[in-house]
């Protein structure tokens, strides 16, 4: 049995210290990386995926720390991943594992760790999506994934979370307007922290009317509805049978808006009535299906330009590198589209003659 082999057995054995060993190994795309998610696949699906996302200083890493404890007393195991800034100088996580959640430090149930945002729009990269996995296939109850709170990019955050909640501290005012064509769009709940302080009510005030006045429009409908996912993937065309009618059922979810204090818990417990609430409504309403496959279908699409990059990276190495092909194109010898279409070539005629062969076999 190989190291790997014995590392994913160990992890799916219950073992903390195999877990964080597969994410290091996922985050720095180790020798073998690809092979260990692969197998994940088979033993992950059960968990509720989180992401909590919202402008820096609106307390997203005291309500994460406050939802761990609160489900750890409902006997729920918790894994958390926080996107933080990366190190100018390292690529690695600035902010370590979050001295900030002190409340579950010592529970080995809940499982913290912190992952460079990589420069990835959102502060989410292909990594954190295989660390979900990960966390998922070890057995975790609930995954939560806090972003870094770097405004309208953390729409990423969508492409790996189930129900996604936006944090809006109060007293917004001008800042819901601002934020409204991006963060917002993507709230299935809306939070409203530290609503102890002078402007929380007009702050939730403020995120009701617009949650009305979106109501039909693809606004108000969360990250789930029908605009979002054939926008993003045109080449889906609607649910089948099983999943029911999900293009108008999407519009039935009216996004809740929930006060919260996290310093003192307050609000905790129906913050994750609202989540309940809503992955049930994706089960139910068979949007949940329509994600997994817009999902799966955009993890295939990224793959694959990583590994069409690299190859293409290799084939510049062979013919002598991109300096010297720029330094062709300064002179006046060749251009751009030339050299695009010479390096492709290649590649081109390789995939063809395998689909002639693949065609030949059936």
């Amino acid at each position: 049995m190989t190291g790997d082999e014995t590392l994913l057995e160990d992890l799916l054995a219950g073992e903390h210290r195999a877990l964080a060993r597969v994410i290091s190994k996922i985050e720095n795309r180790a020798p073998g990386y690809r092979e260990l998610v692969s197998a994940l696949y088979a033993h992950a699906g059960d968990a509720d995926v989180i992401g909590v996302t919202g402008s820096p200083g609106a307390g997203k890493s005291t309500l994460v720390d406050k939802l761990a404890e609160t489900y750890r007393e409902r006997g729920e195991t918790v894994g958390v991943i926080a996107i933080d800034p990366s190190s100018p100088f390292t690529g690695g996580a600035v902010l370590g594992d979050r001295i900030r959640m002190a409340s579950t430090v010592g529970d080995m149930d809940v499982f913290v760790r912190s992952m460079s945002a990589r420069g990835t729009l959102g502060g989410l990269s292909t990594a954190t999506a295989d660390a979900v996995k990960a966390m998922d296939a070890f057995g975790k109850d609930k995954v939560i994934i806090e972003t870094v709170g770097a405004g309208q990019n953390e729409i990423d955050i969508v492409r790996t979370a189930d129900t996604v909640a936006v944090l809006v501290p109060p007293g917004s005012g001008d800042d819901i307007q601002t934020l409204k064509a991006g963060i917002l769009e993507i709230g299935d709940v809306f939070v409203v922290n530290k609503a102890d302080r002078d402007g929380a009510d007009r702050t939730v005030q403020e995120l009701r009317e617009m949650i009305h006045l979106g109501e039909g429009s693809g606004f108000g409908s969360g990250h789930h509805g029908a605009d979002e996912i054939t926008d993003h993937h045109p080449d889906w065309d609607g649910p089948d049978e099983t999943d029911g009618d999900t293009a108008e059922v999407a519009a039935d979810w009216s996004p809740p808006i929930v006060e919260t204090v996290a310093t003192t818990a307050t609000g905790i417990d129906d913050l994750i009535d609202e989540f309940t609430a809503h992955q049930t409504y994706l089960v139910d309403s068979g949007t949940h299906a329509a994600m997994a496959r817009q999902r799966y279908a955009e993890e295939i699409r990224t793959l694959l330009r990583e590994d069409v990059h690299a190859i293409l990276e290799d084939e510049l190495e062979r013919v002598g590198g991109i300096d010297d092909l720029a330094d062709a194109v300064r002179a006046g010898e060749t251009d751009p589209y030339t050299i695009a279409d010479e390096l492709l070539e290649p590649v081109e005629a390789c995939v063809s003659e395998l689909g002639t062969d693949s065609a030949g076999t059936e």
